[in-house]
């Protein structure tokens, strides 16, 4: 490496992202093959390329050649577009590193390390109990290596590499600070996501990477072979007229106000069919394009042979692309936000109107700003709202009949980003908005959207299944002060006992078991309890489990998979070995689990 790099700028630091998303989406399974639990829904890779893709987006819209700038689009990408834990640990890293340059056109290398550090300092402080052996690890001990090599020398290329080499190292000996990592042989899915991304950094500093066309949308996922001329000729083309207004040019959508856009996300990706992704589930075109039109307009859906294309305006995209992860993989994502897009269009033609008329002020909607504002003024917010996340529209259904405002389509298979529970959050006409997350993995996300509402006291309370969710909202009481209802919901959720069954899609040893490919397993409380090739056995033995601290009530949540009589025989086996337990059976839909099953 001849040529010293003393300082980089916006545009520079524009390409390292890049490249790290690229390396990111391109090793996106090979993430996810690395998490502990051998469940179909292993998503710490989809989660972080999502969450950087969000990034990449927002730096795109806003380039700069100022990387104070620059940072500052990333990190608000970022922060939100985040999902699942180490989505969010991502943001706070990069959101760090924007506020240690946000004064700054370009960085020397001390600054550069420095940023890292400022990075890894505010993901910490993000984080309430830090786990070591993490993402968090990696990206502590390769800054800490930054700043100690830029002490001494000012190339920024060799402080990267240094940094890289470090991260590396850290990243191996991740197995050695869990146990549960070097029990199944693996290292940290999240930290060798980060690793992935330094790894695109470096390679754009030494300029070995080959850039995209800069017309090409930047998409999640690997790259898919071009549609074929089938969902060419089936593909719709929607034009933009234009209308002459008094001598003007008008486009149609400047007679649209941005509020009545009701689904407000232009929605478009690819479903390679994959049937292994669900044991027993066929594609049907027509029962598929029945389920996501219940999540908006606009919507086709082209079908041939492996390869589906959607198109949707949806109030909630995660939720539309959680239902299709169920029949394959994604890829080809584009998402767009056409409030923004309305709102940039009325803009531009505000713009026009006023260089037309020599300066004249525009004042953009005024009226209906004032009508917006009045209409506030005298609505009356009711004290409490709920936001839940749910799987399956059976759970769904529970959680609206019990009262919750918004239900947000999400859980394990497609956790719902920091933005997608603040647009939830904005939707409830209420003073204080209780939100349950339903996921350890949607925690930080949820408590991560308290920071970004302005205008209602948020509330998260740490539920981390579908039962501890449900349990909560039965404990709450309407004439209760906010801080009591929060203390009495966290109470109600150590009562809960929460199981699922799933199948084991990995040979591996854990908790003392030898779990086998294809095997059915009951988890309790986050420990996998039992690993049968028969569903009932291990229905039974996760019971056992369940039941065995005492309980006076047993729910069954059926799933999507789940069959009928095999759900009666569970019920039966309930009642004839704990007599004095009292058994419900609800059908939650929810994918990938055949059964959720709570004892109280």
């Amino acid at each position: 490496m001849s040529k010293r790099l003393i300082q980089i700028n916006g545009q520079d630091f524009i390409r390292m992202v890049e490249a790290g998303a690229n390396a990111l989406k391109s090793n996106v399974d090979r993430v996810n093959a690395l998490n502990v639990f051998p469940v179909p829904d292993g998503d710490t890779g989809t989660n972080m390329n999502l969450t950087l893709t969000s990034g990449v987006e927002e730096l795109r819209r806003r380039p700069s050649d100022h990387i104070g700038k620059a940072g500052e689009a990333l990190a608000k990408g970022l922060l939100m577009g985040a999902r699942g834990n180490s989505g969010v640990i991502l943001s706070q890293l990069f959101r760090g590193f924007a506020k240690a340059v946000s004064d700054l056109e370009s960085v020397n290398a001390k600054q550069f390390a420095a940023a890292f550090q400022s990075g890894v300092d505010m993901a910490y402080k993000a984080v309430v109990k830090p786990v070591e052996g993490t993402i968090l690890t990696v990206a502590k001990e390769s800054a800490k290596q930054a700043v100690k090599t830029a002490e001494r020398q000012p190339d920024i290329h060799i402080v990267m590499e240094e940094l890289l080499k470090k991260s590396r190292e850290a990243l191996a000996k991740t197995q050695d600070m869990l146990p549960v990592l070097k029990q199944v042989g693996v290292v940290d899915s999240g930290a060798q996501g980060l690793v992935l991304i330094y790894e695109g950094f470096m390679s754009a500093l030494v300029s070995e990477i080959t850039e995209e066309p800069a017309d090409m949308p930047y998409t999640a996922f690997g790259a898919v072979q071009p549609l074929d001329e089938v969902l060419e000729q089936n593909a719709l083309t929607i034009s933009k007229p234009l209308e002459h207004v008094h001598g003007e040019l008008h486009s149609a959508q400047a007679k649209l106000a941005t509020e009545d856009i009701e689904f407000g996300y232009c929605t478009e990706f690819m479903v390679r069919l994959n049937a292994d992704k669900v044991a027993s589930r066929t594609f049907d075109e027509h029962r598929f394009r029945e389920e996501l039109s219940a999540f908006g307009d606009s919507l086709l859906v082209v079908a041939d042979d492996d390869l589906v294309k959607v198109h949707i305006h949806a109030e909630y995209p995660g939720s539309v692309m959680n239902l299709a992860q169920n029949y394959g993989d994604l890829s080809r994502i584009k998402i767009e936000n056409m409030r923004d897009q309305h709102t940039h269009i009325l803009m531009e033609e505000a713009g026009q109107r006023n260089a037309a008329q020599s300066g004249m002020a525009v004042h953009l909607s005024a009226d209906s700003e004032d009508a917006a504002a009045r209409k506030e003024a005298v609505q009356e917010l009711k004290r409490y709202g709920f936001v839940a996340v749910s799987a399956g529209e059976g759970i769904s259904g529970i959680f609206t009949s019990l009262g919750v405002d918004r239900v947000l389509h999400g859980g394990q298979t497609m956790n719902p980003s920091t933005e997608d529970i603040v647009r939830a959050v904005a939707g409830v006409d209420a003073q204080t908005v209780f939100v349950l997350p339903n996921n350890s993995n949607i925690i930080l996300a949820a408590q991560q959207a308290v920071e970004l509402v302005e205008d209602k006291q948020v509330i998260v309370i740490p539920s981390k299944s579908i039962p501890q969710g449900i349990a909560a909202v039965i404990a709450f009481q309407e004439n209760a002060a906010p801080e009591e209802n929060a203390e009495e919901m966290q109470q109600a959720l150590q009562h809960v006992q929460a199981g699922q069954v799933t199948y084991a899609v990995r040979d591996t040893q854990m908790d003392g078991m030898d779990i086998k490919q294809g095997d059915y397993i009951g988890i309790h409380n986050g420990r996998i309890v039992s690993s049968e090739p028969d569903i009932l056995a291990s229905c039974r033995k996760l019971i056992d489990s369940l039941v065995g601290g005492g309980a006076e009530i047993v729910t069954l949540y059926a799933g999507a998979e789940a069959r009928p009589e095999q759900t009666e025989q569970l019920a039966d086996y309930i009642e004839q070995t704990y007599a004095d337990v009292e058994v419900e059976v609800h059908e939650g839909g929810q994918p990938l689990y055949y059964y959720i099953i709570s004892a109280e």
